[in-house]
């Protein structure tokens, strides 16, 4: 498979996309499938339930502890364990932003603004 690094917006729904890849037909959608999951589990908050037990608490110490584990699995040469920590970073990071009242699209925005702007150039902005 080629990398994903060629990136475009892409329109879908009624809302507006980034982070199309180009090159393996992978879109966000999966991460608005798991937002729109994570938020109906906030809303309905159904027992048992794994995203209910790290919206009441857990979830930030989740993503560190997950970010750590990617860290680790990077030094190393196995992908699929890189792509495997990778995931569970993002879920754990969506959950997280979902304890706050900032949504989905406002990451994609945000990542949307900083398209064409040096990173060098957006950190000395901050």
């Amino acid at each position: 498979m080629v990398g994903c690094n060629v990136l475009r917006t892409a329109a879908m729904g009624s809302r507006e996309r980034a982070l199309t890849c180009q090159s393996c037909a992978m879109d966000s959608s999966v991460l608005d499938q798991l937002w729109d999951t994570v938020v109906s589990r906030r809303n309905d908050r159904p027992d048992n339930s794994y995203v209910v037990s790290l919206l009441d608490g857990g979830a930030g110490e989740k993503v560190i502890e997950e970010a750590a584990e990617l860290v680790e699995a990077a030094a190393g040469a196995d992908r699929d364990h890189v792509v495997h920590e990778a995931a569970d970073l993002l879920f754990h990071a969506v959950v997280l932003l979902a304890t706050t009242e900032a949504e989905l699209g406002d990451v994609y925005a945000e990542l949307e603004r900083r398209f064409g702007t040096s990173g060098l150039e957006e950190k000395a902005q901050r």
